[in-house]
């Protein structure tokens, strides 16, 4: 079985994408290793987790069941609760890498760290599973190889359109803020801008529903050793395709 690593911040990250993968990977017997800036246990999105500030639309926007019921178990387990440093993380020692997302503020050490992206970078250049969802994109399209451009130059991807983005923001704004907006510049634009084309960008068809373990019926991209997804709502598909990434690699390595 592959080990997995998944770095996440201190605090802020979505529950569902990091909760339904766990699950995923952790039933399909992989080891996963959770990562964080100081070795402590992190925190999801509590707007997320609990709905609480999100007004009329919480049963909306706040993560659904599946997903809640997914973070809460893989908050009891030991690898959660026992994460390693960013500073203890060795490339070499992980089959692949899993980046969540997640949009509130906390979030932007994880996607920032210059670190991490050395790291991303690494498993890249090394040919294993990449797994990016949502904002965790934004961390690889940040993450820089030997040639100076993004590990997703060349590649084409999905992640958290410009379009979901501003329909949160401008739903929640008048009692949020900017909380949906974590940067000025949209998550979509961003990307698209790290990519040898923008056309390689893939924003796949508007989201009706949350896919679910029973209809992982949400909207990927592959690449090769790259997979992207782009919001919560993919995530169940986004798991499975993953863990047939790694299948797939293990059985060639047979």
């Amino acid at each position: 079985m592959s080990t997995v690593l998944i770095p996440l911040p201190s605090r802020d990250f979505d529950p569902t994408e990091t909760g339904v993968p766990w699950r995923v990977l952790r039933a399909q017997g992989h080891r996963v290793v959770f990562a964080t800036p100081d070795g402590r246990q992190g925190e999801a999105d509590p707007k997320m987790v609990t709905g609480l500030g999100l007004g009329v639309l919480a049963p909306l926007l706040r993560a659904d069941s599946a997903g809640r019921g997914a973070y809460l178990e893989m908050t009891q387990s030991p690898e959660f609760r026992k994460p390693v440093s960013y500073a203890e993380i060795v490339a070499a020692d992980f089959d692949a890498l899993l980046l969540p997302g997640g949009h509130a503020p906390g979030m932007r050490p994880y996607l920032e760290s210059a670190l991490l992206q050395a790291i991303v970078a690494e498993f890249f250049a090394q040919e294993k599973p990449v797994g990016a969802i949502c904002h965790g994109v934004l961390l690889a399209a940040r993450s820089r190889n030997k040639q100076g451009k993004s590990v997703l130059y060349g590649h084409k991807t999905t992640a958290l359109t410009k379009a979901m983005e501003l329909t949160a923001w401008m739903l929640t704004r008048l009692y949020l803020g900017d909380y949906y907006r974590t940067y000025p510049v949209t998550v979509e634009d961003e990307v698209r801008s790290a990519l040898a084309d923008s056309h390689d960008f893939i924003a796949g068809p508007m989201p009706m529903r949350r896919d679910r373990a029973t209809r992982p019926d949400g909207f990927v991209v592959r690449d090769g050793n790259y997979l992207s997804a782009r919001w919560p709502g993919d995530a169940h598909r986004f798991a499975s395709a993953f863990a047939a990434m790694l299948a797939q690699r293990q059985s060639r390595a047979a």
